[in-house]
């Protein structure tokens, strides 16, 4: 578990040896083949009710395959997933008491929260990764027929994201720090929720977004946008994980335990089903594939044929470590770029 806990000094983010202390081995030493986690039989009594924040993205499925495959009921716990439109909200409802832990991407608000001592990360979820397509740049049409081909031409264009300190905000800014550009020359406009950024781009109203797969690949392939490239394509980044309140988690350690059991096994899943490469390095799929492509096509394609939600989700599945192990010093660099432009508190030490 990854205690960010306030200190008489400062505020720091203690994370580290704790990570490989509760999730075992290092707390990032990346594997080419998934672990499978060990099964469990349910413990006696009635479940234990539970509230899960999540967004409807690919990249949150080692979640739905647990739940779908109850490796959750098997710890004994009857969860509820709730779903939100942008991560933010997510952070700020486990603080607040709406729901008990969060599977979504970090951002500003989460590491001042974080910093406060209110939360805790106990495991990652996905993960831009060399070699696998993950969030991807892309332009309007409008933007494109101007000429913008390139990241590098970001500078005088405009870019919708979520919110100012999201994953979005981030990326962003790593992209203007590998270019060379100065961020301030780019017209960032905050819209809040995922639905509003694809409705920016589609009317034109922005130049670019970043955004995940799932929802970036039909947009190219209805022609209402055009793909400039993959972030992975630039840079690494651990870009969400599982957490909750620290207070739950001081005071329910059993619990935290279990649901971090259940939600590993159900990434072992993912990463067996979606991570494997063959001889010519290109992405293996078999009828395991499909079986959990099946799972997260119900949550993130609902209204979709599952034989093209399947489809979908196999082409849009990005990297996750199989064991859900954190990449702290990703961390430590996302913390530290975001003091940097004010979005997190100053006194806060990511180590």
């Amino acid at each position: 578990m990854i205690c960010l806990a306030r200190l008489k000094a400062s505020r720091r983010l203690a994370i580290g040896a704790a990570v490989a202390a509760l999730l075992g081995g290092a707390a990032l030493a990346p594997s080419p083949a998934a672990a499978q986690a060990p099964v469990v039989t349910a413990p006696p009594g009635p479940p234990e009710k539970i509230k899960i924040g999540v967004l409807r993205f690919v990249s949150s499925g080692g979640l739905f395959t647990a739940v779908e495959r109850g490796y959750f009921k098997a710890q004994g716990l009857d969860v509820e997933l709730v779903f939100f439109d942008a991560a933010q909200p997510i952070a700020v409802a486990i603080v607040s008491g709406g729901i008990d832990f969060g599977v979504t991407a970090f951002t500003a608000g989460f590491f001042n929260l974080a910093g406060k001592g209110a939360l805790k990360i106990l495991a990652a979820q996905a993960k831009e990764q060399k070699g696998f397509e993950g969030n991807a740049i892309l332009a309007s049409n409008a933007a494109w027929e101007k000429g913008f081909r390139d990241v590098s031409q970001f500078p005088g264009k405009s870019l919708g994201i979520t919110q100012v300190g999201s994953s979005f905000h981030y990326q962003i800014g790593q992209i203007a720090a590998l270019k060379g550009f100065d961020l301030k020359s780019v017209d960032i406009k905050p819209l809040q929720q995922l639905p509003a950024m694809v409705a920016a781009l589609k009317t034109n109203q922005v130049d670019s977004i970043i955004i995940a797969p799932h929802l970036a690949k039909p947009l190219i392939a209805a022609g209402d946008a055009k793909l400039i490239g993959w972030y992975s394509d630039f840079d690494e980044y651990q870009f969400g994980g599982l957490f909750t309140a620290s207070a739950l988690a001081t005071t329910k350690r059993s619990l935290v335990e279990k649901v971090i059991g259940a939600y590993r096994h159900g990434q072992s899943d993912y990463a067996e089903a979606f991570l494997r490469k063959g001889p010519d390095g290109k992405r293996v799929f078999d009828a395991k594939s499909d079986e959990v492509a099946a799972i997260i096509a119900k949550y993130v394609y609902p209204s979709d044929p599952p034989a093209d939600g399947i489809a979908k989700v196999k082409a849009s599945a990005i990297y996750a470590d199989p064991l859900a192990r954190l990449d702290v010093a990703d961390i430590v660099k996302q913390v530290n770029w975001l003091k940097s432009q004010n979005l997190v508190d100053s006194s806060i030490d990511p180590m």
